[in-house]
């Protein structure tokens, strides 16, 4: 993982053969980031998407173990309990042009994913919210 800070926002480059999720969390904790929003591309394998299914308030999960573009790759950063929180939502596009989407729970970098991430002045905390069983923001 590289990353490389600007004045008002801060790309990250995730490498060949990086977690994703485990690099995201490791750039922002490098960079001092307590909030924010991201968006990127780039290519993933071995994915793990889920689905929220409110009314089980649980996740249904597939993987997707071949390799696939990333047609939309966007999220926010977040603090729960003291550790930084990625909640982060894909599309992806295999080589038939077919699309899925949903929760990256995890997966592989093949090739590169590239991230733009533009950080709040201030911390997004998350609290367990009992209504819906999710970290919700405590706004």
């Amino acid at each position: 993982m590289k990353l490389k800070r600007f004045d008002t926002y801060t790309v990250i480059r995730i490498e060949k053969n990086e977690e994703i999720i485990t690099a995201l969390q490791n750039a922002i904790q490098k960079a001092g980031i307590k909030g924010g929003f991201f968006y990127g591309l780039g290519v993933g394998k071995e994915l793990e998407l889920g689905y929220f299914d409110a009314h089980k308030r649980s996740y249904v999960r597939k993987k997707f173990n071949d390799e696939y573009e990333f047609t939309s790759f966007v999220g926010n950063v977040s603090m729960l309990d003291d550790e930084i929180l990625i909640h982060c939502h894909v599309t992806i596009t295999d080589a038939g042009f077919n699309a899925f989407g949903g929760h990256l729970f995890k997966g592989v970098v093949p090739a590169t994913l590239e991230i733009v991430l533009f950080p709040f002045t201030e911390p997004l905390v998350r609290k367990e919210d009992e209504a819906t069983g999710l970290n919700l923001l405590e706004l």
